[in-house]
């Protein structure tokens, strides 16, 4: 899981760098206001959860474990994926049914981060 964890966070860092100068650059034209700022908030919510799965990794290397641990990094990963995920779809496509996956994603999130704060507390 700690491998994981730290090529999760890797991945959506490299992405989210990725996606935020392509937003910034070749979307800025095309999307309006209102897209634009949901693309905004996908980097976002995703640069903050590529630290966390880098923070999760780092402190399994350090020894912290349990199924706690693996709970939040399986929940940041899925989370990020789905939260972020359905933003971006979103803004490009102007669906506007997609923002009712959203939700499920940011529930995946406050899950990973309570898990994460279990897996402190009981260490």
């Amino acid at each position: 899981m700690t491998q994981f964890a730290l090529a999760a966070g890797s991945i959506y860092g490299l992405i989210g760098v990725l996606l935020g100068a392509f937003g910034a650059h070749a979307l800025s034209s095309r999307l309006s206001a209102d897209m634009q700022a949901i693309w905004h908030t996908a980097v976002q919510y995703q640069f903050y959860h590529a630290f966390a799965l880098l923070a999760v990794g780092v402190l399994a290397r350090q020894g912290l474990a349990g199924a706690s641990l693996a709970t939040a990094t399986i929940c940041f990963a899925l989370g990020t994926l789905i939260f972020s995920g359905s933003l971006y779809v979103l803004a490009l496509s102007g669906v506007r049914w997609l923002g009712a996956i959203t939700p499920f994603g940011g529930a995946l999130l406050i899950v990973a981060w309570i898990a994460l704060l279990l897996a402190v507390v009981r260490s």
